[in-house]
């Protein structure tokens, strides 16, 4: 069995990029990288290591947390200098200026985690006789006076009792700045040993980590995960929702797992800070590097108009770092990404402040873009886009050259994008080759085979059963018969990895998620309508002139349009919410509107149950409101907890619940896939081509708006007209408007 290292590491919200210290050399570090400054000083470490050995201390347990740095003891006088000396310096300001300032510990640590107790002791006496010796004498004493039979390090050379050094000094660095941005969940993690030495490798451009186990307050997220990520490679991250998916992510951003140095990670999933920065401005500062070589070429050119002819060489030298890094296309190049993400000229001058955290969100998104990290992380990344942003980020992420990692519930927008496929299930990753399409048909034929094979096993137990055996005796008979198997397996293979002992097969579960709407009554057309609208908020130039179309039963209609166009004043307008300036909303006296609208929460009564809140609603018996919510894909455990203490997903069940039993004759739904998962998006697509009353939707998701046949009706110049064409057609114009060219690869 191989050792495992525990960590026990804060869950913290952090900015996308801090900027990485300087080391103690003066050197600067690569951008936005922390472990680049333990590289530069390992060397320096390791000559003090030899010049001032450290004392030993009791030896803790191999799990570090946060305590570690108040147990740990001084170590000679000569690092109790250095401890005083740095007593005086400012707390620092972001967590990789913490690591300077625990340096001075690192050699304790080590010994610490290496050394049983006993040696320990023996070292520490040695030590205070002065019986230290030069060559051999001193190897002992690493040993700490044992035979190299009872070490379990005696088989290693210096040279790799010294990389073995550093990558537990990695660790421990890795663990104590997690622990010193404590938030308030903590999570635990362990990694595999012989994991974290392989995601050491200076130059590796994979991730490759193998046996690590996440949990969150008592239950395990992960158990014995393996993690495969390859460069260049664009992966989609799936399975159901709360069991992990963006922990991982965080937990590989925090570098709580063991990341190889050299790739920079970065996990887009706060909006930028608020202030007087106008938006574009916000995306270029984002990549530090340029700016350092700009404000660097200003230094050396005043130097040169002063008469300082040594800057010309550097200068030289600057010039050709800007070049090679693409410094003269900046702006263009972040300009082009706002004005995909739905910015025109004048919102990508405007001060971050003006905007809403929406909009914030979309500027955060595009220094992400823009920075190109080595693995870029997307956690939901078009929950706040619009339909044409959706689009443009799509088409963007096709040509994407390096790794991707996205969790996302739009499924076209994964067809689109993904190269493979991550499938959280069962606490364990497994991958699948290609789009989610192809992982769909592929995961569908593993879940028959699995049911076949948990039929024949079932058979086999009935058999042993009739046979005299009581369930115990067969399933123990079952079981061996397993071990058998598996060990005849790991032979044929060579597999020395899997030891763990072989469970009884349990039923595959199926995830089923079934929206229905009941039918209304036929209704003569037309049913409802806007004629000759004008609508335009008080202060503001109107939205709408002379609006005037009418709708039918059997009408299907998808509006769409950029952001702040009015698509869901027009919802509004339509349901009566709203009042036109001039003309009138017409509707049939007998029909009743069921509308979703994107703050579904502020109609729901957060201190009642879901059950309470339908029962009160529509005077329904206590299994009646259980089974329209279970319907709905509502947890049975999520129906008697207060509505407050729910998910955003599970509030929206709930008003799709209350939708279905309203028995509307239209469905006007405002982006009505926002906190669905993927399987209830398939089901809400099968409900609205069921139902047989109209449908008005405002959606970002493509996939629901090809697959309920929608007429497409775009909203532009304060009018609404209906698009001549297919979607397909409608993206081509889309990309055609921003100046881009439409991709179309084929799907794996």
């Amino acid at each position: 069995m191989e050792r495992l290292k525990k960590l026990s590491v804060p869950a913290s919200d952090e900015e996308d990029e801090v900027p990485a210290p300087k080391p103690r050399g003066g050197k600067k570090t690569k951008g936005g990288n922390v472990f680049a400054a333990l590289i530069q000083d390992q060397s320096e470490e390791e000559e003090e290591e030899e010049k001032h050995p450290p004392k030993p201390a009791k030896p803790e347990k191999n799990r570090i947390n946060k305590a570690v740095s108040e147990e740990q003891q001084p170590a000679l006088k000569g690092k109790k200098g250095k401890e005083e000396k740095s007593k005086g310096k400012a707390k620092p300001q972001n967590k990789f200026a913490a690591l300077d300032n625990e340096e001075e510990d690192k050699e304790e640590e080590i010994i610490k985690e290496k050394e049983p107790p006993k040696q320990g002791k023996e070292k520490a006496k040695k030590a205070e006789q002065g019986s230290e010796e030069e060559g051999e004498g001193e190897e002992e004493e690493e040993e700490g006076g044992e035979s190299k039979a009872d070490d379990p390090y005696a088989h290693l050379s210096k040279k790799e009792k010294k990389k073995l050094k550093k990558q537990m000094e990695y660790e421990r660095q890795v663990a104590s700045l997690k622990a010193a941005n404590a938030a308030e969940n903590d999570f635990s993690v362990s990694q595999a040993e012989m994991s974290s030495r392989q995601a050491m490798l200076e130059n590796a451009s994979d991730i490759k980590l193998e046996k690590f186990s996440i949990s969150a307050h008592g239950k395990e997220l992960f158990v014995n995960a393996d993690l495969y990520i390859v460069a260049s490679r664009r992966y989609g991250l799936v399975g159901p929702n709360g069991k992990g998916k963006t922990t991982l992510l965080k937990h590989i951003a925090n570098r709580a797992l063991s990341i190889p140095p050299n790739i920079d990670v970065l996990l887009c999933e706060q909006e930028v800070v608020a202030d007087e920065t106008p938006a574009v401005q916000a995306v270029l500062r984002a990549d530090t590097k340029r700016l350092k070589l700009l404000e660097e070429e200003r230094r050396l050119q005043g130097q040169l108009e002063q008469g300082d002819d040594t800057a010309a060489e550097r200068l030289e030298k600057v010039y050709e770092e800007l070049r090679a890094t693409g410094a003269a296309a900046a702006e263009a190049k972040a300009r082009r990404i706002l004005a995909g993400l739905g910015f025109d000229p004048e919102m990508q001058n405007r001060p971050t402040q003006k905007f809403s955290g929406g909009w914030r969100m979309r500027v955060s998104l595009a220094r992400a873009l823009f920075m190109e990290p080595t693995l870029l992380m997307l956690d939901e990344p078009t929950n706040h886009l619009d339909l044409n942003a959706v689009i443009w980020l799509n088409n963007y992420l096709q040509g994407w050259r390096k790794t991707l990692l996205i969790v996302s519930h739009d499924q076209g927008f994964l067809d689109d994008v993904c190269t493979d496929i991550i499938h959280l299930d069962a606490q364990r990753l497994h991958y699948y080759r290609g789009n989610y399409m192809t992982f769909k048909k592929m995961y569908q034929q593993k879940q028959k085979e699995l049911l076949k094979q948990y039929e024949k096993q079932e058979k086999k137990l009935k058999e042993l059963k009739a046979g005299g055996k009581s369930t115990k005796q067969a399933e123990k008979q079952t079981k061996e018969a397993l071990t058998r198997k598996q060990q005849k397996c790991r032979r044929k293979n060579q597999d020395e990895e899997s030891q763990e002992a072989p469970e009884l097969l349990k039923r595959p579960k199926e995830y089923t998620v079934r929206f229905t709407f009941p039918d209304p009554p036929p209704l003569s057309p037309p049913v409802l309508g806007l004629h000759g609208v004008t609508f335009g908020y008080e202060g503001q130039k109107p939205l709408f002139k002379n609006l005037d179309f009418g709708i039918d039963m059997d009408s299907r209609i998808c509006i769409v349009g950029p952001n702040g166009v009015g698509k869901s004043t027009l919802l509004l307008l339509l349901t009566g919410k709203l009042t036109p300036t001039h003309g009138e909303m017409r509707k049939n006296h007998r029909l009743k509107i069921g509308f979703f609208n994107q703050q579904y929460a502020e109609q729901l009564r957060m201190e009642e149950t879901p059950t309470e809140y339908l029962q009160r609603g529509f005077n329904l018996p206590y299994q009646d409101a259980r089974k329209c919510l279970g319907r709905f894909g509502l947890e049975s455990h999520a129906h008697t907890i207060q509505i407050c203490k729910l998910s955003g997903g599970q509030k929206a069940r709930v008003v799709f619940a209350e939708l279905a039993c309203r028995e509307p004759d239209v469905l006007i739904l405002d982006e009505p896939t926002n906190n669905l998962d993927i399987e209830s998006i398939d089901a809400l697509g099968e409900a609205i081509n069921e139902y047989k009353g109209a449908v008005i939707v405002v959606s970002h998701d493509a996939r629901l708006i090809t697959e309920t046949n929608c007429q497409l009706w775009v909203v532009e110049e304060q009018s609404v007209s209906q698009i001549d064409g297919d979607f397909e057609d409608y993206k081509r114009e889309v990309l055609e408007a921003l100046g881009e060219v439409m991709v179309s690869r084929p799907r794996e």
